[in-house]
């Protein structure tokens, strides 16, 4: 079980991981001033290609829970990371969305009655320490529309994952994420005809961004989440999303020349280590060093703890 529990995880990793990188392709070749039109290009692709695998439509209660589901998780949850791509850096906007696992878990406790675990706990007041130095300490103008439409985003989004795992039975996760990933994009375009007017010419960079953010950081890392949620309680898999900002810190250093000072540095750290103690094999270890403590004493100390007076 527990062996399978580190498998699911590592494959939720890839959600987080793609989204990271998300950033940086955002800032630097899609259109800055089509927010809503980025996100109808972003989760619109991805949900008609994966529908094109499933070929299967919604039925009865599915066709306003993909309404809903795709709302909060990617539409109107794509347009604001969008805008805040376009504001932050991405190592900031990336760590915004890092306090998601504590919202999740909450939610996660009031509508699946799944409690939050001590460890998953500590690992989320870890990763909110862990952006708080991060966010704090980033280079770039922080501006306060850009944090805003970060938190904005990260609360949606965990409204709507836990929602997702609450009306999972009987639908495949494939089928359902298609349905989520298409509700979501065409909800938006009326509002991206209406302010954005017609959608933006592209070139050959901006084409080849949203294949990598629509194909790859949407449809397969979806797939990747929702299959985590299905397998791994909620406050788990939001803590593994904790790597996200991990992705934007380093493809910030690494591609865009960003610095990190050393208390970013050490939020970082902090970040992983809030991502290890959310893993079922923390627990494990945990009870493993507790049962060496257990006073299981020999027969002959049974023995020769009697006091004097009993043997007499």
């Amino acid at each position: 079980m527990e062996d399978k529990s580190l498998r699911w995880s590592l494959l939720t990793a890839v959600a987080p991981l793609t989204w990271g990188t998300t950033y940086y392709v955002t800032k630097h070749a899609l259109p800055a001033d089509f927010p809503l039109w980025g996100s109808v290009l972003r989760a619109l692709p991805a949900g008609l290609v994966l529908l094109l695998l499933v070929r299967r439509l919604p039925r009865g209660a599915w066709w306003w829970r993909s309404l809903v589901l795709g709302t909060l998780s990617m539409g109107a949850f794509f347009a604001l990371i969008y805008v805040a791509a376009q504001l932050l850096p991405s190592s900031v906007a990336s760590t915004v969305m890092a306090t998601s696992p504590v919202v999740m878990m909450l939610v996660a406790w009031a509508l699946l009655a799944q409690k939050p675990r001590a460890l998953g706990l500590a690992g989320a007041g870890l990763g909110v320490v862990g952006v708080a130095a991060m966010l704090l300490t980033g280079g770039g103008e922080i501006q306060p529309l850009g944090v805003a439409a970060s938190v904005a985003a990260m609360l949606m989004s965990s409204l709507g994952f836990v929602l997702a795992t609450r009306w999972a039975g009987g639908v495949d996760v494939v089928s359902s994420t298609a349905w989520q990933l298409v509700a979501g994009g065409l909800v938006l375009v009326p509002f991206a005809v209406a302010v954005e007017g017609g959608p933006p010419p592209l070139d050959a960079r901006a084409l080849l961004g949203f294949a990598y953010v629509s194909l790859v950081a949407t449809a397969v890392a979806y797939l990747a989440w929702f299959t985590g949620l299905r397998r791994l309680p909620a406050g788990t898999v939001g803590l593994v999303g904790l790597l996200n900002p991990v992705a934007g810190v380093l493809v910030g250093v690494a591609v865009a020349g960003e610095r990190l000072g050393p208390l970013q540095v050490a939020g970082l750290v902090v970040v992983l280590l809030g991502v290890l103690l959310g893993q079922p094999a923390a627990d494990r270890l945990l009870r493993a060093r507790r049962s060496r403590f257990v006073d299981v004493r020999e027969p002959e100390e049974l023995t020769s703890s009697i006091p004097a007076t009993a043997s007499r």
